[in-house]
């Protein structure tokens, strides 16, 4: 890090910089200090990031690892031929057959009736389709005058004269 300064040796670095750089450079001098400086901390944070992220990587790895251990015991524990999961699979497979055929299954109901009675039979020839109508005109880009009974024509205005002065 940076060393210790103190207010004296920053006002004698200030004096020595504007005695240098002069008094005319030394806002843009200041600046690119600045710009080099944001580009050093974002590289760092950067740097920062990436380790962190490598730590927490290393992190699950291990815990992974832990729980596929676990996993190998409490499979080594237990019977592995009981014959239940074969059952529960066979339900299963089952239960979601029964589901399928029902849903698929021909239904007698009544909207089943209105849709045939609606519908064509398949082996019924295609009626042609409907003849197109005429196109309506384009509008004319014109707009229309209102139907409207003629107006009378306003009345002319009275001139206003300037008063006559006396000679």
């Amino acid at each position: 890090m940076l060393p210790d300064l103190s207010g004296s040796h920053m006002l004698i670095v200030l004096v020595a910089a504007l005695v240098f750089i002069g008094p005319k450079d030394l806002p843009k001098f200041l600046h690119k200090i600045g710009k080099f400086v944001g580009k050093m901390r974002s590289m760092a944070n950067e740097f920062r990031a990436s380790f962190d992220e490598m730590a927490r990587q290393s992190e699950l790895d291990e815990l992974r690892k832990e729980v596929e251990a676990m996993r190998q015991a409490s499979h080594a524990a237990l019977p592995q031929d009981l014959g239940i999961e074969a059952q529960m699979k066979s339900d299963a497979e089952a239960a979601y057959m029964a589901n399928w055929e029902a849903s698929h299954a021909p239904s007698t109901d009544a909207a089943t009736a209105v849709e045939n009675s609606i519908l064509p039979p398949a082996d019924a020839p295609a009626a042609p389709p409907p003849a197109k109508a005429a196109r309506p005109k384009a509008p004319s880009k014109k707009p229309a005058k209102p139907q409207t009974p003629a107006e009378p024509a306003p009345k002319p205005r009275a001139r206003k004269t300037k008063p006559e002065a006396d000679a």
